[in-house]
């Protein structure tokens, strides 16, 4: 399983992204362009309960859930385009996580105003 300096590492050399602490100290959010493409808490890291949310295709979201017991509805999310992964569960490999992590950017980038892509 990743930690969250890679994590933070892999996700900041996408093109465009930020960090911010919108919410609180504790709640992590990676932007692309300004927009939300991954959520996570740092207090969950450092307990060794590890989550983040992801922007997901809806289908995709639902194939996730019925196949991967670690992946669930996004937690105070609308639940019909966030997941919530428990990166501490066994089903859920580095590959895996790394691949929707992917997935929540490129579909981020695919919403954002043409302007705005084309500088990333």
């Amino acid at each position: 399983m990743m930690n969250i300096e890679q994590l933070y590492a892999y996700c900041l050399k996408k093109k465009g992204v930020t960090e911010t602490f919108p919410f609180d100290d504790n709640a992590l959010v990676l932007k692309v362009q300004g927009k939300m493409f991954l959520l996570t808490s740092l207090k969950s890291w450092e307990e060794g309960q590890p989550t983040m949310n992801l922007k997901c295709d809806p289908t995709e979201a639902e194939y996730l859930r019925a196949h991967y017991e670690n992946i669930l509805p996004g937690y105070h999310m609308n639940k019909k385009h966030w997941n919530t992964l428990q990166l501490n569960k066994g089903d859920l490999d580095t590959p895996l996580v790394l691949k929707l992590i992917d997935h929540s950017y490129d579909l981020v980038v695919k919403g954002l105003p043409k302007k705005l892509r084309e500088t990333l």
